[in-house]
């Protein structure tokens, strides 16, 4: 990449995003030997074994405009992000997390403290807590306000790779699509939106991970939380990871009437997306209906949905079934808005 340099799509979620960490920052760590799940398996945290468990770690980095929007703010989406990384691993328990948060000189301190109340708060929801952190204040001008890092560990029984799944497996969503996106980018240009309030779904889904978990008693192969980049590229990188192909049918996805309208006024598919409260889950057809119906019995998993199978044809793909046809649901180059979480 030697001439090139750094552009907004880089921190997208998507392919080049994924070509940045692989030829720059990855290369060398991948290779280096380690004894369980490391960098190289571009996965959402790195494992290693303790004993008879796995400690699951991630970390994760905050820069959304604006700090506050509809339905939360930096605060919880920085304690929220970084538990459901851990989450998607299959790591539940015992959640300890660091801060640190970088502050522009003049940022109000009432502000800050009305950050520090949600990401309490959201702790509590998760069953975690700040552990440790660091603090640094930057002069006017030299960030946009705050930078929120969120680190954190937690114990599972076993790792869950996003790569697991295999032909046959259904895949299921726990909720509505692209709300937290066009949520933040509604705020952003003051838009008057059709079909209802547009909240962003941030939330930590500890809990209700671990209830589909037990439901799914080993049965749940493959996990991902799809944030930046949306569904479409969730699934894109669970397709091509586990050499499968994936069919998705349109008519089961949950898109709230205020997101469809949204992305309709903007121009962009609410299932390319971001969304900071809601995961994708790959299991075995025997369990899915346990594991639907244990999301389905969760307040944040009430929408949740089987929308799609793992199958043999066009390994990598992604296929979008819209009930008249199909193509191919690609995923975006880089997040379609930039500085959403």
């Amino acid at each position: 990449m030697t001439g090139q340099r750094v552009e907004m799509r880089h921190g997208g979620g998507g392919r080049s995003m994924r070509t940045l960490i692989e030829e720059v920052f990855a290369r060398g760590f991948a290779d280096m030997p380690f004894d369980g799940i490391g960098l190289g398996a571009m996965d959402d945290g790195a494992a290693i074994r303790v004993g008879d468990r796995w400690l699951v770690l991630t970390t994760d980095s905050h820069v959304i405009h604006p700090v506050f929007f509809p339905g939360g703010d930096i605060g919880r989406l920085s304690v929220s992000g970084t538990c459901n990384d851990l989450a998607m691993m299959g790591a539940t328990e015992g959640i300890a997390l660091t801060c640190a948060m970088i502050i522009e000189e003049g940022f109000p301190l009432g502000e800050l403290e009305r950050i520090q109340h949600s990401m309490v708060e959201a702790c509590r929801e998760a069953g975690a807590t700040i552990v440790t952190g660091d603090t640094k204040v930057m002069g006017r001008g030299e960030i946009d306000g705050i930078v929120i890092n969120t680190s954190g560990i937690a114990f599972a029984s076993a790792p869950i790779r996003d790569s697991g799944l295999r032909v046959g497996d259904k895949l299921i969503v726990t909720g509505t699509m692209g709300d937290h996106g066009l949520a933040v980018m509604a705020a952003r240009h003051n838009l008057e939106i059709d079909g209802g309030e547009l909240l962003s779904d941030v939330a930590p889904l500890t809990t209700m991970i671990r209830a589909a978990l037990s439901a799914g008693n080993g049965s749940i192969v493959a996990m991902k939380d799809p944030t930046r980049g949306g569904l479409a590229s969730s699934l894109g990188e669970m397709a091509s990871k586990a050499g499968v192909g994936i069919v998705v049918y349109e008519r089961t996805i949950p898109v709230s009437a205020a997101a469809r309208a949204a992305g309709e006024m903007i121009g962009i598919d609410p299932l390319q997306v971001a969304n900071e409260g809601k995961a994708v889950i790959g299991v075995r057809a025997e369990a899915a209906g346990a594991v639907l119906a244990a999301l389905r019995a969760h307040p944040l998993g009430k929408d949740a949905a089987i929308i799609g199978d793992a199958v043999a044809e066009r390994p990598g793909s992604v296929i979008l079934d819209t009930g008249y046809g199909r193509r191919l649901l690609v995923e975006s180059d880089g997040e379609p808005l930039p500085r959403i979480c």
